[in-house]
C-alpha cells in the first residue's frame, strides 16, 4: 500500500461539481491499494500517518504529529499510484489492486483511520474527483509499506 500525504492548510474534494470531502488544517491523504496488500499494511500505514511527527512546534521545527494538533484527514483512492512507469510510455496498471478488493482495503483504511483521527474525510473511490489543496509548507512525503 502506498499513500502520499500532504500537510495542508486546507483540502477538499469534489466529484461531479459537489463537494464529497473537505477539511481544514491536517493531511491529504492519496492512497494506492496493490493487489497483494492486505489488511496489515492498512494498520501500518494509519499507525504511521497519524503518529509521523510532520507538523511544527512552537519553534518552527517538525516535533507534533497529526494526533498532537488534533488535525484532520483527507483520505482520497489514487490507483495511479501503483502504476508502473518504468518501461515504455505508458503506465501499468497490472499490479494495482482489482477494484473489488482494492475498494474493500480502502475502506478499511477509513475505518481504522476514523478509528485514530480527530476528523476524516474522505473522497469518492472509483469516481473522477477534482482535489484542492492549500499546501502547508510545502510538506509531502510518500509511505509505501512494503519498505517501511
Amino acid at each position: 500500500m502506498i499513500a502520499v500525504i500532504q500537510r495542508c492548510k486546507e483540502a477538499s474534494v469534489n466529484v461531479d461539481s459537489r463537494v464529497v470531502g473537505e477539511i481544514g488544517a491536517g493531511l491529504l491523504v492519496l492512497l494506492g491499494v496493490f493487489q497483494d496488500d492486505t489488511e496489515k499494511d492498512a494498520d501500518f500505514l494509519i499507525n504511521k500517518i497519524v503518529n509521523l511527527r510532520i507538523f511544527n512546534d512552537d519553534q518552527g521545527k517538525m516535533n507534533r504529529s497529526l494526533t498532537d494538533i488534533n488535525g484532520s484527514l483527507l483520505v482520497v483512492s489514487q490507483f495511479t499510484l501503483c502504476g508502473d512507469w518504468r518501461k515504455g510510455r505508458r503506465p501499468s496498471f497490472i499490479r494495482a489492486a482489482e477494484p473489488v478488493k482494492g475498494k474493500a482495503l480502502y475502506e478499511y483504511f477509513i475505518r481504522r483511520a476514523i478509528a485514530e483521527a480527530k476528523h476524516v474525510e474522505t473522497g469518492e473511490f472509483g469516481a473522477m474527483m477534482d482535489v484542492r489543496l492549500n499546501n502547508d509548507g510545502p510538506v509531502t512525503f510518500v509511505l509505501d509499506s512494503r519498505t517501511g
